[in-house]
């Protein structure tokens, strides 16, 4: 091989080594930084993360991924309300999790409740950020609430549920 093949070949590996490496920091399966105040916080087994192997979301990014609305009432509110936030499910997803999970959800406070695989569907329950519309301070029971369609079913009227739907909401950690 020639001096000035061995410099082409030399200069095309490395091309190809920086296509490749930058591909890879721009994959789509990256989580961006969240911009605003941090509000909730996922670890656990998760492929897809922004912080040290944890996946921090704020209002914002919370709001890009699929949203689901439902009006229930609750056993902690007056009347029917509308809550508005992202299927758990299809957060999950959006960290790569495959196959069932059991969520541990934890609170600013650090009470913590346990929702396993079979509670999460692929429409509830959903980490609420809105109820009618409008986003909810922790003395309202936010900014994140994991909420059912109790009026739906039956089967959220229960007292495991009630006692899965966490509101303070700030940290998941998902376990196989």
């Amino acid at each position: 091989m020639t001096v000035r093949a061995g410099r082409f070949l030399a200069l095309c590996c490395a091309a190809a080594i920086c296509a490749a490496a930058s591909s890879v920091a721009a994959s789509p399966a990256d989580l961006p930084a969240p911009a605003g105040t941090p509000l909730l916080t996922v670890d656990g087994a998760i492929a897809r993360s922004n912080d040290a192997g944890r996946a921090v979301f704020d209002l914002d990014m919370l709001q890009e991924l699929p949203a689901r609305s439902f009006r229930t009432s609750t056993v902690w509110t007056e009347g029917v309300r509308e809550f508005t936030g992202v299927p758990l499910k299809a957060l999950l997803e959006r960290l790569g999790v495959d196959g069932p999970v059991s969520v541990s959800a934890t609170a600013i406070n650090d009470y913590a409740v346990e929702i396993p695989a079979d509670a999460i569907g692929d429409q509830a329950p959903i980490i609420a950020y809105h109820i009618d519309g409008a986003t909810f301070s922790r003395r309202e029971k936010g900014p994140l609430w994991v909420v059912f369609p109790y009026d739906a079913e039956e089967r959220y009227r229960t007292e495991v549920t009630y006692g899965q739907s966490i509101w303070q909401l700030d940290r998941l950690t998902v376990r196989p």
